[in-house]
């Protein structure tokens, strides 16, 4: 019976990260879908794109929220269980994979950037701050939210092993969920990739997005 119980906690953890925040909270706020202009992609970036400020930060928290809490779980409550450092890497992959490919929304889901920060800040608040200031450094001197979030992810499984033994104790498995996310996470990145060799990625606080994101923003209601 011990053997079944992280492969339950896994599964509960893919049930958590297919969560579409960024459909939820929209719809919830009466907004477009994200899924339907700019970039498409279900996300706070995205969603941010509505106009709403509000729905972006309630987005962001909560696709984080939903990649640290199936983590802290299995931290707080899984050791009477036999839950260990091998759970708490196939639970934090497993609601990572929910954002990826959520089951509830036809497995077509966002890029996983505050998701994987979430599981990150499980393992360690230590890791997980040092990963989102490697974001807010990349995109305060890049302004490139795609940029920032390919080198927050590059950063974490090198520090994440740099510093074994001296802020926490690596494990391999975790070490290996972390640099599976990060490949993830470049791979849903491929065209923000593509566009910031040709020059045509957006920037952030550009009031322009960029030409192949034009297409599909949200209208704005018209007096009649």
């Amino acid at each position: 019976m011990t053997a079944t119980y992280p492969i339950l906690a896994a599964l509960a953890a893919y049930l958590v990260g297919s969560l579409s925040f960024a459909v939820i909270v929209t719809r919830v706020m009466g907004l477009s879908d994200p899924r339907t202009y700019g970039s498409k992609n279900p996300g706070a970036t995205n969603v941010l794109r509505s106009g709403s400020k509000a729905a972006a930060i309630i987005t962001l928290v909560l696709d984080a929220v939903k990649g640290w809490l199936p983590v802290m779980l299995v931290v707080w409550f899984g050791k009477p269980y036999g839950l260990n450092g091998g759970t708490v890497a196939l639970v934090g992959l497993a609601a990572f994979l929910g954002h990826l490919w959520p089951v509830f929304f036809r497995f077509k889901g966002g890029k996983g950037v505050a998701t994987a920060l979430g599981v990150l800040l499980g393992i360690s608040v230590w890791l997980g701050l040092a990963a989102a200031a490697t974001w807010v450094i990349i995109a305060f001197f890049f302004r490139y939210s795609s940029l920032a979030s390919l080198a927050a992810a590059a950063f974490a499984p090198v520090v994440y092993l740099l510093v074994d033994g001296v802020v926490w104790y690596a494990e391999g498995t975790i070490a290996g969920a972390i640099i599976v996310m990060a490949m993830l996470l470049a791979w849903r990145h491929k065209e923000n990739i593509e566009r910031l060799i040709k020059g045509k990625e957006s920037r952030l606080g550009s009031s322009k997005p960029a030409k192949d994101e034009r297409a599909a923003a949200p209208e704005k209601p018209t007096a009649k």
